[in-house]
């Protein structure tokens, strides 16, 4: 990915996210885009001649055991996404194919039927649901007393990373996509422009590190939003209610910064998380969904 590559799917990535109010892209893939690709990254673009812009846009991230596909349509073009949709979805399963295969996810947010359509034209079934949940900030009293003997620490970029990875990998050693991090993933995420270490919150017991709730702040025109962006719990110290007390944690952390509205995304079927959260008042604002196969 050149520079005036990268320039010209970021001026699409813009176009729709102003028609639709969110971010085109996840986080990651959209990093991976930043960075200018990395061993397992290709992009796809679709062009119409006379069109100063481009139609769409396709990425595959090939993540833990497992690939990531996610499409961007122009506003201009979403008429004609039961044509483009198919193409670059067979392009992108040929290029799974051609590395070996593997396992695929195609995320799509809010999906229709035509999304559905889609899917099962390319051979590709209904997989993860993944829920965004909400709440308004600040967090009530009674949930913010809850921490008043908890205490965390700052982030330190290049002398947390290594403990901060190996307790990621081992918290998240089944996840497709947050698993198998590198000290080299890590440095990519603290190069984001949102990064703020103040919000990176770490909690130790006996020198260990414990659990930690990575913040990240969404600065809207009408909204600020704080989004518990990677939370987790050393499996050495699951069952003692570390992860709401890091929760509350991190929410309370961005209210200070005048954040109105928390926000986490969660996978449907993981009932103890949604438990969790329930009870610290999130709910349901957006479902998102993969469809997903095997490539051989």
């Amino acid at each position: 990915m050149s520079d005036d590559d990268i320039s010209e799917v970021s001026q699409l990535l813009v176009d729709a996210e102003r028609a639709d109010g969110s971010a085109p892209l996840s986080d990651h893939m959209w990093l991976d885009l930043r960075e200018g690709g990395r061993p397992g990254f290709a992009g796809l673009v679709a062009r119409e001649v006379g069109h100063d812009h481009l139609v769409a846009y396709c990425q595959l991230s090939r993540g833990n055991d497992s690939w990531a596909i996610e499409i961007v349509v122009h506003p201009h073009h979403r008429y004609d996404m039961a044509k483009i949709g198919p193409e670059l979805m067979r392009s992108a399963l040929k290029i799974v194919h051609d590395e070996g295969g593997g396992h695929v996810h195609w995320w799509v947010f809010e999906p229709s039927q035509l999304h559905h359509d889609i899917a099962a034209e390319v051979g590709l079934t209904v997989g993860r649901t993944l829920l965004q949940l909400r709440r308004p900030l600040p967090l009530e009293p009674d949930l913010i007393n809850r921490i008043n003997d908890f205490t965390t620490c700052r982030f330190r970029p290049g002398l947390d990373d290594d403990e901060w990875v190996a307790v990621n990998n081992a918290a998240f050693a089944m996840h497709p996509e947050q698993g198998n991090w590198t000290p080299d993933t890590l440095a990519a995420r603290c190069r984001a422009p949102w990064f703020d270490p103040d919000g990176f919150l770490l909690h130790h017991i006996d020198d260990q590190l414990a659990g930690f709730c990575w913040m990240k702040v969404h600065d809207k025109p009408h909204e600020k939003i704080g989004e518990i962006y990677v939370i987790a719990v050393n499996p050495e110290f699951q069952g003692h209610g570390l992860g709401a007390r890091l929760a509350i944690a991190g929410l309370t952390h961005t209210a200070s910064q005048g954040c109105n509205v928390g926000m986490l995304y969660v996978d449907a079927d993981n009932s103890a998380a949604r438990k969790m959260y329930e009870n610290l008042g999130f709910v349901t604002h957006q479902t998102d969904r993969a469809f997903v196969g095997d490539v051989s």
